[in-house]
């Protein structure tokens, strides 16, 4: 059988499905290892390509890929797949479910329910907001499909004006100042990387929430901490951290805080879906059709 090396957790139906394909390997991948399955989340640099001579594929279940050095897996050849679109709705939701839960307290709000409370602080409006979206790609733009009906206006930067009837706004510091509500959606890269500073923040205002379903790294995560401590801005929905499963305890202690493990895909019909476009691009790979999705 072929060697498939799993370089993070995933679901039990994936690896059931993949155990009668492959011969299945964690911890140290054999150097016989051909493909290669992970989250969005693996690492796969130089030094572990170094060790895999026979590879030739690599499968994300995820559509981010910041941890993969593709310059690398391009140059020996070796094909790389993501599961896009099937979890575009999904992460759409969680954007908006995050705004409307910072604004209106929910989180903060159950907490105190079940803990016998009943009086608790007022949240704020969360309709007639002006809502902003950095990254425009498919997830951005089903974002604004939906906050659309209930935004007092919908604003949006990416690297190019698009054909949609929502304003662009060329970059992120005055998109962050026109905003009541900021949502990041774009990928992580070199160029996003720290994008939403202590200046961005700042910018955003005392009124304004940060909602971040893209990459940790796009936020520089002491400077936002600052920003919640001293009231620089009112709140932030938070699904992804810099140093993921790691959340900064001071993150934690806010009520004005809404936090989430990551889980903009985790809906079992998405994650199914997800599952599906895996095994799809292995069966094509290594019965040398066509791959439904490939990245490289």
């Amino acid at each position: 059988m072929v060697d498939l090396y799993l370089a993070t957790g995933i679901s039990d139906a994936l690896r059931a499905e993949l155990a009668r394909r492959f011969a299945l390997h964690k911890g140290v991948p054999p150097f016989t290892t051909r493909a290669i399955v992970g989250g969005g989340q693996m690492q796969l640099g130089t030094d572990l390509l170094d060790r895999l001579p026979m590879l030739e594929i690599v499968a994300i279940n995820g559509v981010g890929y910041d941890g993969l050095d593709l310059d690398a897996l391009r140059a020996r050849g070796v094909r790389v797949t993501t599961t896009p679109d099937v979890l575009t709705d999904d992460v759409a939701d969680l954007a908006i479910g995050l705004m409307l839960a910072v604004q209106r307290r929910i989180a903060a709000n159950d907490a105190l329910v079940r803990r016998g409370g009943w009086q608790v602080p007022l949240g704020r409006h969360a309709s007639s907001r002006r809502i902003g979206i950095f990254g425009f790609g498919k997830i951005g733009t089903a974002i604004a499909a939906r906050a659309a009906p209930f935004a007092r206006e919908v604003l949006y930067t990416a690297r190019s004006a698009k054909p949609v009837p929502w304003r662009f706004v060329p970059d992120i510091a005055t998109l962050a100042e026109e905003s009541d509500v900021l949502i990041l959606a774009a990928p992580a890269t070199a160029e996003t990387a720290a994008i939403v500073d202590a200046h961005v923040l700042d910018r955003l205002g005392p009124a304004g929430v940060l909602v971040n379903v893209a990459r940790g790294s796009l936020v520089d995560e002491d400077a936002l901490i600052a920003a919640l401590l001293s009231g620089t801005i009112a709140g932030a929905g938070l699904d992804v951290f810099a140093k993921e499963p790691t959340v900064p305890e001071a993150l934690c202690r806010m009520e004005q805080v809404v936090l989430a493990p990551h889980q903009g895909s985790a809906t079992q019909e998405t994650r199914g879906a997800m599952a599906a476009l895996v095994l799809a691009n292995l069966d094509a790979h290594f019965a040398g059709q066509p791959l439904p999705t490939p990245l490289v």
